[in-house]
């Protein structure tokens, strides 16, 4: 079977290999063929050689199609359209790692192939009427929007949220808080982004190159109170303005590092908050069954800016490195 592997070099010296087929499942495992994943920041990371891992299959997200289930397997039949999770030994309860030694892509191979045979509870069913490639959108962009909001923030209808960007989690965050009936601001350094983010429902949209007191912008947004969600993927760079931006007691759930893995925090501006500064890493199975039951309801379709097929995964993966995407990027095959 072919697979996209890593190598010294980082994106232009991935490999199309052949591999062997994985064969037939055992006990508690399904044998799935592989038709999409989509491009996060993370696996980028990997790729690009800033989380070297030499000769690991890429892609923590995988959609495709139950071929056969070993003894013991009652969740899944033939046929059943499935998709991945990204931690596949949390399934429930607490967080049971705080590092991606065992994330496919990372610390163990993932599926950027034609086949594989794990643990059926490495799996969940994909939601209802969805493409390979929207399924394979919900395994870390879509569920880490959906633990940030829903699962930790117990977001309601009315409630005020603000997203960083328009990449694959922020989107998901704007579509999951419109259809649960919150109110959305966004930002971008993009005009035309903000425009598009504007007809998914944003209703205030804030350009941070040109307002970069973002932060007090979103402030008065909301006539002084702040936002009650603020779903932060910035990291040191952005989290003065988040402080500034979110209401007494809100919740800012830290999801990205994007400008930068450690930074000074405004510790007095957070506790005069009295805000939740809280770091994620997507969810578990449970979590992710949950947010299948919503998209089952017909409630959004994912944003897929573009599709590219599986042979091209490094240019994919260039095109996340330029900026120019708006939601998820896709692979397929």
């Amino acid at each position: 079977m072919k697979a996209i592997v890593t190598a010294p070099g980082g994106l232009n010296a991935l490999k199309l290999v052949d591999l062997p087929d994985p064969g037939q499942p055992g006990p508690g495992e399904i044998r799935v063929a592989l038709h999409a994943s989509s491009i996060n920041f993370h696996d980028y990371s990997v790729a690009s050689g800033k989380m070297p891992s030499d000769g690991r299959v890429l892609m923590a997200d995988g959609a495709g199609v139950v071929e056969s289930v070993g003894d013991g397997v009652s969740e899944f039949t033939p046929g059943d359209h499935v998709v991945s999770g990204f931690f596949p030994d949390w399934q429930d309860g607490p967080p049971v790692s705080g590092n991606f030694s065992r994330v496919p892509g990372d610390g163990i191979d993932g599926f950027a192939t034609e086949y594989a045979v794990r643990p059926a509870t490495a799996f969940t069913h994909a939601p209802k009427g969805f493409s390979h490639v929207e399924a394979a959108t919900i395994t870390t962009a879509g569920l880490t929007a959906w633990r940030a909001l829903v699962e930790l923030g117990g977001l309601k209808a009315g409630d005020t949220v603000l997203a960083l960007g328009t990449g694959g989690v922020s989107i998901y965050a704007l579509q999951i808080a419109r259809a649960m009936g919150a109110r959305v601001a966004i930002t971008s350094s993009s005009d035309e982004k903000l425009a598009r983010a504007k007809e998914l429902g944003a209703e205030f949209t804030l350009n941070y190159k040109t307002h970069q007191d973002w932060g007090k912008q979103v402030m008065d947004w909301t006539g002084g109170r702040g936002v009650d969600h603020v779903v932060e993927v910035g990291g040191p760079g952005t989290l003065a303005q988040s402080i500034q931006a979110v209401a007494l007691g809100g919740r800012i759930t830290m999801i990205g590092v994007l400008t930068g893995v450690s930074g000074e925090v405004p510790t007095a501006a957070l506790m005069g908050k009295q805000a939740v500064l809280s770091g994620i890493i997507v969810g578990s199975r449970r979590h992710q069954q949950d947010f299948v039951r919503a998209l089952d309801t017909g409630i959004f379709r994912p944003v897929i800016d573009r599709v590219f097929p599986l042979e091209e995964l490094a240019d994919a993966f260039r095109y996340e490195e330029s900026g120019a995407h708006f939601g998820k990027i896709g692979i397929e095959w």
